[in-house]
């Protein structure tokens, strides 16, 4: 049998997706032999001088290569089985026309999960696609046509999907990728006009996400603000600065500024600062105190947080200046890499 067009064209998108990965690999070859090669070793004389800006640009060079690879190749995490309907569920929400006896379906699916987050209208998220319950933040990538969790966007420059796995090596690439640009602008000068081009393009990007980060939100979320069930909420996940830091780059922060997983939490359920306590759950946990307005002192989740986001709720405000707990936020002990349930 023949190839059929609509598989042919599918082939040509996934070859084309790549090409902007393919420029920068490419720009980043040529940046490496014109200032190590030519520049350096070539044209300069001070072998003390070669010694030192060769070091320097080559951890620079390792830094970026790293954290944009690892950006590229970290799968997007997909939300776990106990999101997706059952066989029963399926056909009960088939049978059911659309309006509130669908959405009563959803609501019993929903019940003992924890969603917080609603659409504009008060309804439950569900993907019809993926058929199943979005976990808070979640959302569907028309792209890699899969439910992302904790999805920031879909970047064509690392042709994937940025979220809740692979957040903080996107940030690094970020960061990198900015300090190798105006590393080597200073050095070379038929480099610089696109170094500097980069340079003045990733720091409004870096300083962006550093915005989002302090505020703990995705870039859809700054454009479409969460919705609970109380309303919507713009700082609906903020806990603080520090604390929103903590929540993307872990609780070790000798793992900060290295691409290896360290982010607290399962990307399905996050701490909130939910003032209003939602009736239709169970009440908050015992000993803590869900009335105040405080920013430092958040209303604890009626559904249980996973155990590595609960202590974010219950840390006091010194945790900056004391030792983390070496118990929690170990790098590497819940790398989603391990866990991750691909779709079908």
């Amino acid at each position: 049998m023949g190839t059929q067009p609509g598989s042919v064209r599918r082939r040509c998108r996934r070859v084309l997706y790549w090409v902007p990965g393919v420029f920068i690999s490419l720009l980043l070859g040529r940046s490496h032999y014109a200032y190590a090669v030519q520049l350096r070793i070539v044209s300069m004389e001070n072998v003390g001088e070669q010694v030192v800006c060769l070091t320097a640009y080559h951890l620079l060079f390792a830094m970026f290569v790293w954290s944009y690879w690892k950006t590229i190749f970290t799968s997007p995490m997909n939300p776990s089985r106990e999101f997706h309907l059952s066989y029963a569920e399926k056909e009960l929400l088939e049978r059911e026309p659309r309006g509130e006896a669908h959405q009563e379906v959803l609501r019993r699916a929903a019940k003992d999960l924890p969603i917080y987050t609603r659409t504009v209208s008060g309804a439950i998220r569900y993907c019809d696609r993926c058929q199943l319950l979005k976990p808070d933040r979640c959302h569907h990538c028309s792209v890699c046509d899969k439910c992302i969790l904790r999805m920031d966007h879909h970047c064509p420059w690392v042709n994937n999907c940025v979220g809740f796995s692979n957040y903080k090596f996107f940030l690094l690439f970020l960061a990198y990728s900015l300090l190798y640009c105006l590393f080597i602008a200073f050095h070379i000068m038929f480099l610089f006009f696109a170094a500097a081009m980069f340079s003045v393009s990733l720091s409004s990007l870096f300083g962006y996400h550093c915005w989002l980060v302090s505020k703990n939100k995705s870039t859809l979320e700054a454009f479409r603000s969460p919705v609970f069930r109380h309303g919507t909420d713009k700082n609906g996940f903020s806990l603080g600065f520090s604390k929103n830091m903590r929540q993307v780059f872990g609780d070790e922060k000798k793992y900060w500024l290295l691409p290896i997983f360290s982010s607290l939490g399962d990307g399905c359920s996050f701490p909130t600062c939910l003032v209003n306590q939602d009736p239709e759950q169970a009440s908050t946990p015992a000993g803590l105190n869900s009335t105040s307005k405080n920013p430092e002192n958040h209303q604890f989740p009626a559904k249980p947080l996973r155990e590595s986001q609960s202590h974010l709720l219950t840390d006091s405000q010194s945790w900056t200046e004391s030792s983390t707990n070496p118990g929690k936020g170990k790098a590497g002990m819940s790398n989603p890499a391990l866990t991750m349930e691909n779709e079908t």
